[in-house]
């Protein structure tokens, strides 16, 4: 099934819900999941999106450690994507980002301007 990507410019707040969790591909072996492009190990974090008046918490795959996400903390999540998915009569929709990371001071593409005055 098609991944639908999830614009989070319409969300007025994301925060950390559930701090950051190496998911396990074998809970027999404790094996980890690992991601099959970058060979990552993929953590899990859970999210609480807010818009308006409602929240969801979603839970988030993403390869590598979010350094620095903690518990309570407003967080920038990059490339967010669903993907509905069905298994032996069960089924949801997996999200998963490229990168979550600490929500810090706007980055501006043209706001930096360093070394640039002659």
């Amino acid at each position: 099934m098609a991944s639908l990507p999830i614009d989070t410019a319409k969300y007025t707040a994301i925060i950390c819900a559930v701090p950051p969790a190496p998911r396990i591909a074998n809970r027999e072996t404790g094996q980890l999941r690992v991601d099959r492009e970058t060979g990552q190990t993929m953590y899990q974090v859970g999210l609480c999106l807010m818009a308006g008046s409602s929240a969801d918490v979603v839970n988030v795959s993403v390869p590598g450690e979010p350094s620095g996400v903690k518990l309570g903390m407003p967080v920038q999540v990059r490339d967010l994507m669903a993907t509905p998915w069905e298994n032996d009569g069960r089924h949801g929709i997996a999200f998963r980002a490229s990168e979550i990371r600490p929500l810090s001071a706007p980055t501006s593409p043209t706001g930096a301007g360093k070394g640039a005055g002659q």
